[in-house]
């Protein structure tokens, strides 16, 4: 059974720094667009990074800056970097492959407290 495993997330102060990980099991991550996506309580799941099988990489517009995505295709894991992080960044984090299907792990809550 293909699946996706985050890690990373804990409680950090605003303006500090986590980093999140995901690692996939099966094939296709290195042909796959990788993704970060957040759900904060409330609001509808939103696109964070991403970065495509050749590494072009996109950025909402609120982390530009802050956050950097990175991906490993030799150890098939996807990396998120965050630093200054704001109460709100405050989420689940969820890491997404787009092929063969979509897939999504099961998330890993970031809180940043003020």
């Amino acid at each position: 059974q293909v699946q996706l495993a985050e890690s990373g997330g804990g409680l950090v102060q605003t303006g500090g720094s986590l980093r999140l990980s995901c690692t996939a099991s099966g094939s296709f991550f290195s042909m796959s667009l990788m993704a970060w996506y957040r759900q904060a309580p409330g609001k509808q799941r939103e696109l964070v990074a991403r970065i495509s099988n050749g590494g072009t990489i996109d950025y909402a517009d609120a982390v530009k800056g802050r956050f950097t995505i990175s991906r490993d295709n030799a150890k098939k894991s996807l990396y998120l970097q965050m630093n200054k992080l704001k109460p709100e960044d405050s989420a689940v984090y969820y890491c997404y492959r787009a092929i063969p299907v979509p897939l999504w792990g099961q998330g890993t809550q970031v809180t940043v407290s003020s």
